[in-house]
This record gives C-alpha cells, sequence and structure tokens, in this order.
C-alpha cells in the first residue's frame, strides 16, 4: 500500500510535464482510498519540476534493490 510521504516511481512518460517513465517522486496527497495520488517530483538540488495527480496505474512503490539514475531536466514553462 503506498502511503504519503513515500517514494514512487513513474510508470510512462508525461512529456507535459518533462517528466519520463521511472522518474522517482514524492507522494504528498492519496485521492479516494488510493485511486489516484498528488505526486511531487524534484530535483536532487530541491527544485520542483511537476506536482501531478495520476492514477494509480502510472505510478508503483519503489521496489527492493532498485537504484536511482540522474538525468537532466529540461525547463519546463508552466
Amino acid at each position: 500500500m503506498i502511503k504519503e510521504l513515500d517514494s514512487v516511481v513513474l510508470t510512462e512518460d508525461l512529456p507535459e510535464y518533462g517528466l519520463k517513465q521511472n522518474d522517482i517522486g514524492t507522494v504528498v496527497l492519496i485521492h479516494k482510498g488510493g485511486k489516484g495520488y498528488e505526486v511531487e517530483f524534484v530535483t536532487l538540488d530541491g527544485e520542483t519540476v511537476a506536482v501531478v495527480t495520476l492514477k494509480a496505474s502510472q505510478i508503483r512503490p519503489v521496489g527492493k534493490r532498485e537504484i536511482a539514475r540522474v538525468r537532466r531536466v529540461e525547463k519546463i514553462e508552466p
């Protein structure tokens, strides 16, 4: 079960937000008992890239023995 403040992994690209599959975000709000989630994605230096409302199928929990990667985020204008 995914809880608030859990790290989660994006399961699909969201180009309109500059996000790619496997980006890691933090759950900041749970909607309707887990049918949806508000997830914040930030750079490693703390800049918020996007806060996005996602369906449960668009994220997954971080798995055991996974390792993070680094990529540069292109600036997306609001």
